[in-house]
């Protein structure tokens, strides 16, 4: 079967164009064949006539095709990226000048988007280059595609010589695979110090690519670290030097009651009470460095599934001071540490019924889920939070035998399950909520009690 002929469209606006005048040119030469003209006459009328069809034709196919090639053109120079040609005689008062407007409309309107495309991307590489983060970029088959200044300084290599390059061959294979959010210790050929480690994926050109960003935290660990080393330092000089004070003052005493003790008898019992001062004073200070020992050594949370209601019931149950009202909430099994769990809510428990022994008031216990948490409450209807700003603050307590360790120690094994501890007051009435809230992970359920 041969290919099938089409005529393109400027030969069928011709060929229109043509066909158009043709009866009136038909019936033009028929005319002056019958009216009885010469033979000059009708050659002469007939060359006009037909030499004014074939103008006129030609004319009506430029008008028509002339406009689409321009407007063409001005199309694929838009798809080129050159903004600058637009076409003449655009309006709204025909077809073709409105074809005209938009198409220039158009141009504008690329034209507006590409600079801003070209602002947006020189700001994002002046960020990039100015940034003091390492930023890289690899392909879906691992090869380098995109490194800032900061990268090159790092890597101490220029990116011509690593771009295209694999990542382990420039240092960086295990962070491209490493956990996100990690902090890394980790010496670079142009620095050393402690990395936090970001991921992410993007498309470009409709491919995957991997982000690797290489934050140093060092200097910011560092005065973190200082930061908490003079706290640390403050507690301890304020609670050694309360002990030394006395115990100094003492043993100046003791020791000159030594002296005359051998005259006075009144003197031993003298020496025996400083004794029992001193040795007072020693064990406090050592109950108190136990208590910094047991604070800084929390151990990680060994996760097993439990049974929320049973704990809460057995730990409200080892308050013998007053009856700990438990009100049924949903049944849960979640995730966590038995052990620090409970010592968390003997903390909250404990510390309510202090609260409510001072006003004799009652502590309820109660939990819900709600956004894939439980949130227990311990409500009390004691005096209330006088001070909440110094709660979470280590070694600070209201209370004349408290340690001041307790609510600390609370907050770290909830944070440590990735939940939260607070505490305020109650709007409902007199007292005090503490409220702990504890995300349930993907083996956990929940059930209407």
């Amino acid at each position: 079967m041969g290919k099938r002929f089409r005529l393109s469209y400027e030969q069928r606006i011709t060929l229109l164009s043509l066909g158009a005048g043709l009866p009136g040119v038909v019936a033009a030469m028929w005319l002056l064949i019958v009216g009885g003209y010469s033979a000059k006459t009708i050659w002469t009328l007939g060359l006009l006539v037909g030499g004014a069809w074939l103008v006129l034709a030609l004319m009506l196919r430029e008008r028509i095709v002339r406009p689409l090639q321009t407007i063409s053109n001005m199309l694929a120079a838009l798809r080129e990226g050159d903004f600058s040609l637009r076409g003449r005689r655009a309006g709204v008062e025909d077809a073709l000048g409105l074809a005209m407007l938009e198409t220039n409309l158009l141009g504008e309107t690329l034209k507006s988007q590409r600079l801003g495309a070209l602002e947006a991307t020189a700001l994002l590489r002046t960020v990039m280059a100015e940034i003091d983060v390492a930023i890289f970029a690899f392909d879906e088959e691992g090869a380098l595609r995109l490194v800032n200044r900061a990268g090159e300084r790092l890597l101490d290599q220029p990116r011509e010589r690593m771009l295209g390059k694999a990542a382990s061959a420039v240092g960086l294979g295990d962070l491209v695979v490493a956990e996100a959010g990690r902090v890394h210790d980790r010496a670079f050929p142009g620095r050393s110090g402690r990395w936090e480690i970001h991921r992410t994926t993007f498309r470009q050109d409709g491919r995957p690519h991997t982000l690797l960003v290489l934050a140093d935290v060092s200097r910011t660990l560092r005065e973190e670290e200082l930061q908490a080393w003079q706290r640390l330092v403050r507690v301890l000089s304020h609670e050694i030097n309360n002990s030394l004070a006395p115990i100094k003052s003492l043993a100046d005493s003791l020791r000159k009651t030594v002296d005359r003790a051998a005259t006075d008898r009144s003197a031993t019992d003298d020496l025996r009470k400083g004794l029992s001062i001193i040795v007072g004073r020693s064990d406090a200070l050592s109950r108190f460095m136990a208590s910094y020992v047991k604070l800084a050594r929390l151990p990680a949370p060994r996760r097993a599934e439990l049974n929320l209601g049973e704990l809460v019931r057995r730990v409200a149950a080892l308050e013998v001071r007053l009856t700990v009202r438990v009100t049924q909430g949903p049944d849960v099994v979640l995730p966590g540490d038995a052990d620090q769990l409970e010592q968390l809510l003997i903390n909250l428990i404990r510390n309510a019924a202090d609260a409510a022994l001072d006003t004799a008031g009652g502590v309820e216990v109660t939990w819900r889920i709600a956004h894939r948490a439980v949130t227990v409450d311990v409500l009390d209807e004691g005096p209330g939070l006088a001070a909440t700003a110094n709660l979470f603050v280590p070694f600070f307590t209201t209370k004349a035998e408290g340690s001041g360790i307790g609510l600390v120690l609370s907050r770290q094994i909830a944070e440590a399950h990735g939940g939260v501890l607070t505490l305020e007051n109650r709007s409902d009435t007199r007292g005090c909520v503490a409220r702990l809230v504890i995300p349930l992970g993907s083996s956990a359920g929940a059930g209407a009690a």
